[in-house]
C-alpha cells in the first residue's frame, strides 16, 4: 500500500493539536514552538502533494478509499484536483505565519487580572482548524466532507469567543461580552446553514444511494442516475445556502464583521483567508458537479447577489472607523468577485475565481497581520487614533501600503490578475453584470487609500510618536507574503497551469463552453 499522503497532511496537525494542548501549563514557549514545528512539517507534506500532483493526469489524484459506514454507503474517500491542491497548499502556507503572528496573543494578561489566556489551547485550536480545513479540501465523499465542514465551527467558536482582541476601549468585561456575541453569531449562522445542508445531504443519499462524489457524477453523466428537476433544485439550494453562509455572500454575511472585529489578527486571517475559502471551494466541487442543471438555473440570481456583495461590501468599507471591520467588509466584496467568477460559467471566470481564492488569502493575510501589529502597538482599532505612522515606523507603513495596494488589485500585485480574469470571464457572457462589478474596483481604491492616508500620513500624533517599527519576528511573517504577492502578480503561471485543467473539467460537468467572440479576428 502506498503512503497515505493526503491523510497524513490532515492527521499531522490534528495530532499536533492534541500534543500542543497536552504541554504542561508552565511551558508556554514549548507549546508555541511545537505548534510552529507541526505547521512547518504540514507545509512540507503539502509541498510534496503539490509536487506529486500532475496537472495533465487524472482528475482526482493521490486518492484514498476505505470502507467506513458500509450500511449507509459512507466511505473514507480522499482525492485532490487542481483546485483543491492549490487551496491545500495555501492553507498549509499561511499557518506558520498565523502562528508566528500570534506568538504573544495568548500570553497571560497583566498581573492581577482574573482572566488567564491558555496559550496551549490557543495554538492547539489553530492546528485543529488546519486539520479540518485540509480534509475538507481533500474529501470526495459528501458525508465525510459534511462532518468536517461542520466540525471546524467548534474550534473557531472558541478562538473567537475565548481569545479576542485586547484593543478594546470599553474594558475587559465589555470586551468579553462582545466576543461572546460575535462567537455565538458566527456559530448560529453557520449551524443553520449546516443543518439545511444536512437535510440536502440526506436527500442526495435518498436519490443516489451513496455519497461518493465521483460515482454520483459518473452516474449522472452516463444516464444511470436521474434527478427530477425540482429535486435537483431543492438539493442544490440546500448545499448552496450552507456554502453561501460560509463564503460569506450577501445577505448571509453579517456574522463576518463581528467575528473579525473581536478576534485577534491571526484568528481574523484564519477566518477569512482559510476557513471561508471552504465555502467557495465547495461551490465549485459540489454545487456545480452534483447539480449542474440547477446551478445553471440559479446562476442569474447568484450573479445578482454576488454583484450586491461586491458593491455593498466596498461601500460599507469606505465608511468604517474600525480597521478590522474595514478589512472584513473589503473581504465580503472580494468574495463577491470569487462567486461571480464561479457562476459566470466561463473558463476565465472560474480560473480567475480559483486564483482569487489563493491571492485573496495571501493579500488579506499580509494586510490584516500588519494591521494587527499596528493595533497591538497603539492599543486601538479606531482609524482616528492614528496619524503620521510612516514617519516613526517606515517599514511597518511600507508593508501596510503594499498589503493595501494588493487589496485594491493594483497591477503588478497578485490579486490584479485574478480580478481581471473574473471580470473578463463575466463580461464575455454577462456584460451588464461585469460593468457593474467594476465599480467595486473604484471603491476598493477609495477605502484602501483613505485608510492609508488617515493612519500613516499627516502629522505624527502623540500616541504614536514612540511607536517601534517591525521587529525580526514580524518581518519574518510579512516579508514572504509580500514576495509572494509580487511574484504571483508578475508570474501567475505556476498556479494557473495547475488550476486550468480542473476548471475545464468543471465546465464540462455543467455542459458549458466559453462564448465565441462577437467579432472574429481579422485573418
Amino acid at each position: 500500500m502506498s503512503f497515505p499522503l493526503l491523510t497524513a497532511t490532515a492527521v499531522l496537525p490534528a495530532v499536533g493539536a492534541v500534543a500542543t494542548a497536552a504541554v504542561p501549563a508552565a511551558r508556554r514557549t514549548a507549546a508555541k514552538w511545537l505548534a510552529l514545528l507541526v505547521s512547518l512539517a504540514t507545509l512540507a507534506l503539502a509541498i510534496v502533494v503539490l509536487v506529486r500532483f500532475d496537472p495533465g493526469g487524472a482528475r482526482y489524484q493521490l486518492t484514498e478509499s476505505h470502507a467506513w459506514i458500509s450500511d449507509f454507503g459512507v466511505r473514507y474517500e480522499l482525492g485532490v484536483d487542481g483546485i483543491a491542491v492549490v487551496l491545500l497548499a495555501l492553507t498549509a502556507l499561511l499557518m506558520p505565519f498565523i502562528i508566528l503572528a500570534g506568538w504573544h496573543d495568548a500570553d497571560p494578561l497583566e498581573t492581577g487580572s482574573k482572566r488567564w489566556r491558555p496559550t496551549q489551547g490557543f495554538f492547539a485550536l489553530i492546528l485543529a482548524v488546519e486539520a479540518m480545513v485540509i480534509i475538507s479540501f481533500e474529501a470526495t465523499d459528501v458525508f465525510l466532507f459534511y462532518i468536517f465542514f461542520e466540525a471546524m465551527l467548534i474550534p473557531m467558536y472558541f478562538l473567537i469567543g475565548g481569545f479576542g482582541d485586547r484593543a478594546h476601549a470599553q474594558g475587559e468585561e465589555a470586551a468579553s461580552t462582545q466576543r461572546s456575541y460575535a462567537a455565538v453569531k458566527f456559530l448560529l449562522y453557520n449551524l443553520v446553514g449546516g443543518l439545511i445542508m444536512l437535510a440536502a445531504v440526506i436527500g442526495l443519499y435518498t436519490v443516489a444511494g451513496n455519497f461518493s462524489l465521483a460515482e454520483i457524477v459518473q452516474a449522472r453523466a452516463n444516464g444511470t442516475l436521474h434527478m427530477a428537476t425540482s429535486t435537483e433544485r431543492w438539493l442544490f439550494l440546500g448545499f448552496f445556502f450552507a456554502f453561501a453562509v460560509k463564503a460569506p455572500l450577501w445577505p448571509l454575511h453579517t456574522w463576518l464583521p463581528n467575528a473579525m472585529q473581536e478576534s485577534t489578527a491571526p484568528v481574523a486571517v484564519l477566518i477569512t483567508a482559510v476557513v471561508d475559502k471552504v465555502g467557495t471551494f465547495a461551490m465549485l466541487r459540489f454545487c456545480l458537479q452534483l447539480f449542474p442543471e440547477a446551478s445553471k438555473w440559479a446562476t442569474p440570481t447568484i450573479l445578482v447577489l454576488a454583484v450586491i456583495s461586491i458593491v455593498y461590501g466596498a461601500l460599507l468599507a469606505v465608511g468604517q472607523r474600525d480597521i478590522k471591520r474595514l478589512v472584513a467588509y473589503a473581504s465580503i466584496s472580494h468574495f463577491g468577485f470569487i462567486i461571480l467568477g464561479i457562476f459566470a460559467m466561463t473558463s476565465q471566470g472560474q480560473s480567475g475565481a480559483t486564483l482569487y481564492m489563493v491571492n485573496h488569502g495571501i493579500s488579506t493575510a499580509a494586510l490584516m497581520l500588519v494591521a494587527g501589529f499596528l493595533i497591538s502597538r497603539r492599543g486601538s482599532r479606531l482609524i482616528a487614533d492614528y496619524g503620521g505612522v510612516q514617519k516613526v515606523a517606515p517599514v511597518l507603513a511600507g508593508t501596510f501600503l503594499i498589503g493595501g495596494l494588493a487589496t485594491l488589485s493594483l497591477p503588478g500585485l497578485a490579486p490584479f490578475v485574478s480580478e481581471f480574469l473574473v471580470l473578463v470571464g463575466t463580461f464575455t457572457r454577462y456584460p451588464a453584470i461585469g460593468i457593474i462589478a467594476t465599480f467595486g474596483i473604484v471603491l476598493a481604491a477609495l477605502y484602501t487609500l483613505v485608510l492609508y492616508q488617515r493612519t500613516m500620513t499627516g502629522p505624527v500624533k502623540p500616541a504614536v510618536a514612540a511607536m517601534p517599527d517591525l521587529k525580526a519576528r514580524e518581518l519574518v511573517v510579512v516579508a514572504p507574503l509580500i514576495v509572494l504577492l509580487i511574484f504571483l502578480g508578475v508570474y501567475p503561471k505556476p498556479v494557473t497551469d495547475i488550476v486550468n485543467p480542473a476548471v475545464k473539467q468543471t465546465m464540462s460537468d455543467v455542459h458549458k463552453t466559453d462564448p465565441k467572440p462577437a467579432v472574429e479576428a481579422a485573418k
